[in-house]
């Protein structure tokens, strides 16, 4: 018998090992028609085959290119050759979105992608992000310094509020590997064009920087912008830990919102003491802090001198006594 190809071989034990957990239920794949997505298909249907998992594609119109329902449908119709359920869902991206196009289209994306997986029972939905992808993810983050967080890049397993999972089997594969997948399995995909469009910042890093990279330094910029993403990860996921028993015994409910031990705060790590401010923040407003307004929280409990109220994106912060009280604003 011949050989396995190696592309193919290397993507389907990557979706086998993503898929174990799963195996006998239901799982969505995200396709849009592009090799990593296709490649993603193709193997999860293969290895699904093997457990009695059945399998969803779900291929999204964002309707923002001309013929973009033609192209939904013929990855649709690649999807059921496989042998995959397929749906293809129009979405109506937003016009004005505070963090721009490209999240726009991607919240869009995701909620449609969520509201199939719920109808269909699904448990988990499979995503075609490569190591390609989670290397420009890092360096954009890095570029914004918007701090180790973003530094953290796409996780391989993420579950939402909903209780739906979110897997990336595909962050260890090479994007070449999946474009090489697809031609061994003679899968025809879609290059989208957008993706070559320089008005995009991430296009901008796929095209010019991450080869300038490669071309001063050396090859492996892209796994090792990768190993740092999984480092800081891990790193995070220690912090997490450390903040929960901490936060326990330094956190209390206050009127309209919810106070912190200044002396705790203080008695803390930088690092700790931040992570655990944003936490408070976030877990009690649902926003984001910046770095410079994590600082000036931090503040009230280092070097306060009667400063505050401190306004926040949602909450206002202030020192009474010896906490620190976080409130929700009108």
């Amino acid at each position: 018998m011949p050989s396995l190809d190696p592309a193919i071989a290397e993507v389907r034990l990557a979706v086998r090992q993503a898929l174990a957990p799963y195996a006998g239920g239901r799982v969505v794949v995200a396709l849009s028609g592009g090799a990593d997505s296709l490649a993603l298909t193709a193997a999860t249907v293969f290895e699904a085959s093997r457990t009695a998992t059945a399998v969803t594609a779900v291929i999204v119109d964002h309707g923002l290119q001309n013929g973009s329902d033609a192209v939904a449908r013929r990855a649709a119709d690649q999807a059921r050759a496989l042998g995959a359920d397929a749906q293809v869902q129009a979405v109506t991206v937003a016009a004005q979105h505070q963090d721009g196009p490209e999240a726009a289209a991607r919240e869009a994306r995701y909620d449609a992608l969520r509201s199939v997986a719920a109808g269909v029972g699904a448990s988990a939905v499979l995503l075609g992000h490569t190591l390609d992808d989670q290397a420009e993810t890092v360096l954009l983050g890095l570029a914004r310094g918007s701090g180790a967080a973003s530094l953290q890049g796409m996780p391989p397993v993420r579950e939402d509020d909903d209780g739906m999972r979110w897997l990336r089997p595909l962050l260890g594969v090479r994007r070449a590997t999946t474009r090489a997948c697809c031609a061994a399995s003679d899968l025809e995909f879609w290059d989208d064009p957008h993706n070559l469009d320089p008005r995009y910042t991430r296009v901008r890093v796929r095209e010019r920087v991450l080869p300038m990279l490669e071309d001063e330094l050396g090859p492996g910029i892209a796994e090792a912008l990768a190993r740092t993403a999984e480092q800081l990860r891990e790193d995070a996921e220690a912090f997490d830990e450390m903040i929960h028993e901490t936060i326990e015994d330094i956190v209390e409910h206050a009127e309209a919102g919810i106070s912190v031990s200044v002396a705790a705060l203080a008695a803390n790590p930088a690092a700790l003491r931040n992570r655990i401010i944003r936490l408070v923040v976030d877990s009690e407003f649902g926003v984001g802090l910046t770095r410079l307004q994590t600082l000036e929280v931090a503040r009230l409990a280092t070097d306060w001198s009667g400063q505050g109220p401190i306004d926040l994106p949602g909450c206002s912060a202030r020192r009474t006594g010896g906490r620190i009280v976080f409130t929700a604003r009108a």
